[in-house]
């Protein structure tokens, strides 16, 4: 599977982004997306996943109601919309892929990381107070 990220950039405090991340190499619908972060000196974290198969997403509690992610199947690519960006959420963004079973309801807020075995480059997101 290969991940390719796009859309970061700089920011201000208050105004959006949008994240892609496009696939290939792969049967879309067999992977479940997840967008990680990490800024210097943290811990890399989990943002949002979504399953490709059913569209069923997660959000992590601390971004919830500023970030929503979302799936484009015919073009292999999910998105990540950050809205209302504060400074900590400047870092470097990776989007991954965990295989899933497209047949089975997904859910992919029970995956760990290291069930994400493709990874982009990363895209940085850095927002100015």
């Amino acid at each position: 599977v290969q991940l390719v990220e796009s859309g970061g950039g700089l920011a201000q405090a208050g105004e959006s982004l949008r994240l892609s991340c496009a696939a290939s190499g792969v049967n879309f619908n067999t992977l479940a997306i997840g967008w990680f972060r990490q800024a210097p000196g943290k811990n890399r974290q989990v943002v949002a996943c979504i399953g490709a198969n059913d569209g069923r997403a997660y959000v992590q509690n601390f971004v919830e109601g500023r970030f929503t992610v979302s799936h484009d199947n015919a073009k292999n690519t999910v998105y990540l919309q950050m809205n209302s960006l504060k400074p900590e959420d400047s870092a470097t963004y990776f989007c991954a892929a965990a295989p899933i079973d497209p047949y089975r309801t997904s859910w992919c807020a029970a995956l760990r990381p290291d069930e994400y075995d493709s990874w982009g480059q990363g895209t940085q997101v850095t927002v100015s107070s």
